[in-house]
């Protein structure tokens, strides 16, 4: 590993097989100085299996010991026994880097209003704004030129990299992330036609609130509404340059994908994972434990446990077998005509030859 501040310079396969639960089956005093994926792996370094269709890579992998359910046999790899290996390979991520902390701290040049309270241990960086009657609980880190609107109510543990934005009156709870350039609260898109044909905006008088246990990455906005609230549940993880509408609810536990957008309410169950550039056409309902595969565009309610695909979406094996005939079609027309033109030749002979009789 790289020294820098942040980072673990050594434990022994031992520790880190304590201190995730696991078994080690070999030499467990060995130093390991870092993690890494099977293809780039070091000596020094540990590394994962969680899907057997990968094995074949583990014959060249370099690194000293590997995360797998079972032992391995056929390499040097220390074996480290894991029923959840891609989970304790996170986990022990951890213990080699952290991101820096700031010190606890109020930066002279923050602008923190009067009316505002602010928790203990806060570290508050340059050019950070935190407005009129604003709550933030304690430990609070606000990276430079973040700013938090007037009203809002924020939990215990709250992390705010540059340049995040919260806007007024939202309400978001403890040990909520919100990465570089996010927007929360922003005016949910809401406009009247006017008989001109020229637009009236609609005022958007609700908030957002994000539950405990949130991240929402960079660049990404969750709309206010325009009347009550827009919500994102406990636990939900919201990648980079996602659009979520205005009166739309993320479910606990989903994972939103990077380029998703859902329109205005959007309803999300529990544990439901959309894939990259996902789109939900709003006003509709997708049950728990849904999957929508990368690009696919959701256009009606979605059944609990059903796994979709294409645009509008379906039936994830059924748009599979589909997308398979669709290089086929022209052939087939061929095939198609081919056949409709011998079938009328041969009705037409069976005509003549009735005629002739």
């Amino acid at each position: 590993m790289i020294a820098a501040a942040g980072y673990n310079h050594g434990m022994t396969l031992g520790e880190i097989a304590a201190a995730l639960g696991c078994t080690v089956h070999g030499a467990s005093g060995v130093t390991i100085t870092g993690v890494a994926p099977i293809d780039t792996a070091g000596p020094a370094d540990l590394t994962f299996l969680a899907n057997p269709k990968y094995a074949s890579r583990t014959r060249h992998c370099r690194a000293a010991a590997i995360l797998v359910t079972a032992p391995l046999d056929g390499t040097p790899m220390i074996s480290v026994v894991s029923a959840h290996p891609y989970l304790d390979f996170a986990r022990a991520l951890a213990m080699f880097y952290r991101a820096p902390r700031p010190a606890p701290s109020i930066h002279a040049l923050a602008s923190i209003d009067p009316t505002a309270t602010v928790g203990p241990e806060a570290s508050i960086g340059p050019f950070a704004v935190v407005g009129p009657r604003v709550t933030i609980g304690a430990r609070a880190v606000l990276h430079p030129h973040v700013v938090i609107y007037e009203g809002v109510t924020i939990g215990d543990d709250f992390t705010a990299h540059a340049h995040a934005s919260v806007r007024e009156f939202c309400r978001l709870g403890h040990r909520v992330t919100l990465q570089n350039g996010a927007v929360l609260g922003g005016d949910g898109f809401g406009f009247a036609k006017r008989p001109d044909g020229s637009h009236e905006k609609i005022v958007q008088s609700g908030v957002t609130v994000i539950e405990d246990d949130v991240e929402i990455q960079a660049l990404s906005s969750v709309d206010r509404a325009t009347m009550g609230e827009t919500r994102v549940k406990r636990g939900a993880k919201v990648d980079s340059l996602v659009q979520v509408g205005h009166a739309s609810v993320v479910g606990e536990d989903n994972i939103i994908c990077a380029q998703a957008g859902l329109a205005g309410s959007s309803l999300l169950g529990r544990n439901v994972l959309l894939a990259g550039q996902v789109g939900v056409s709003g006003h509709l309902t997708i049950h728990d434990n849904t999957v929508v595969y990368a690009q696919s565009g959701v256009v009606g309610d979605v059944a609990a446990g059903s796994v979709i695909a294409g645009t509008p979406a379906f039936d994830a094996k059924t748009w599979l077998r589909t997308v398979t005939a669709l290089p086929k079609l022209a052939e087939m027309q061929r095939e198609l005509r081919a056949l409709k033109a011998t079938v009328a030749e041969l009705e037409a002979r069976a005509q003549d030859a009735s005629a002739k009789r």
